[in-house]
């Protein structure tokens, strides 16, 4: 299971390597819009140094556009190193470079009402067919640099891993 989650996060690592965050919209308005992000405690505003400072991370989002401009999320969050009974209650993009922080723009669902708890070491969610409004779907499509993805804790109730988003495709 281990060897499967470094497989895992070396591939989003390979893909976010190979991305393009520039500003260009999607091509075609049908096509999914894929997008990835490394996830770090050292990415946070401020820079998690407790017991979670050693977890990292990866989210591939893929954005399904839909017919009014807004699109549908989809999220795989992958993380490692983590505690057995992390209590995860929150992953959301939210805007903001590098060192600044932002309100959540775009939920996975995943909150402290509905928090996902760590049950291994490396560990998996997913959260599908998440409504994005087209005004917030184009800005991420359009510089998704200047947004970041990041999870939160009970422990790290402002984050303890975070992530520039890149446009893998």
């Amino acid at each position: 299971m281990k060897g499967l989650g470094v497989i895992l996060l070396a591939g989003c690592a390979l893909a976010a390597g190979c991305g393009d965050d520039s500003s260009s919209p999607a091509s075609p308005s049908s096509a999914p819009v894929v997008f990835a992000a490394q996830l770090s405690p050292a990415n946070e505003v401020p820079a998690v140094s407790n017991a979670e400072g050693g977890a990292a991370g990866a989210v591939q989002i893929t954005f399904v556009p839909t017919g009014d401009g807004g699109a549908t999320a989809s999220f795989h969050i992958q993380l490692t190193n983590m505690t057995l009974g992390t209590r995860i209650v929150g992953a959301h993009i939210h805007p903001g470079v590098p060192g600044v922080n932002g309100s959540v723009a775009v939920g996975t669902g995943v909150s402290g009402a509905s928090p996902f708890e760590v049950d291994a070491p490396i560990t998996e969610f997913r959260a599908e067919n998440i409504n994005v409004v087209a005004a917030t779907a184009q800005s991420i499509i359009n510089n998704p640099g200047a947004f970041y993805f990041n999870v939160h804790s009970t422990l790290n109730p402002g984050g303890f891993a975070r992530g520039q988003l890149v446009r893998i495709r």
